[in-house]
């Protein structure tokens, strides 16, 4: 019993929600940033002179690492199962 505990423990960390939108986040943050780092002055000129791929990028990274975070110090509880011997 304790095993299949251990699997829906399991199964609830890799599933939070906190997970897959902190890892996005992160992913498209070093992508855009990527981009503002390497912009030419005719995308920066379209943009009024502001590197704003490079601004984004640097806020979604902020807010990837954030959710990250987040998971890292408030883990997700494991849901309670019923033992067969207590039905």
């Amino acid at each position: 019993m304790a095993e299949d505990q251990k699997k829906v423990s399991a199964a609830a960390r890799l599933f939070d929600v906190r997970r897959v939108i902190g890892g996005l986040f992160v992913v498209y943050g070093v992508i855009v940033t990527l981009l503002g780092i390497f912009d030419n002055q005719s995308e920066i000129d379209k943009a009024q002179g502001v590197r704003i791929n490079l601004w984004m990028g640097l806020a979604m990274l902020a807010l990837g690492l954030f959710f990250l975070l987040w998971l890292r110090l408030s883990p997700p509880k494991p849901p309670e199962t019923k033992d067969a011997e207590d039905q």
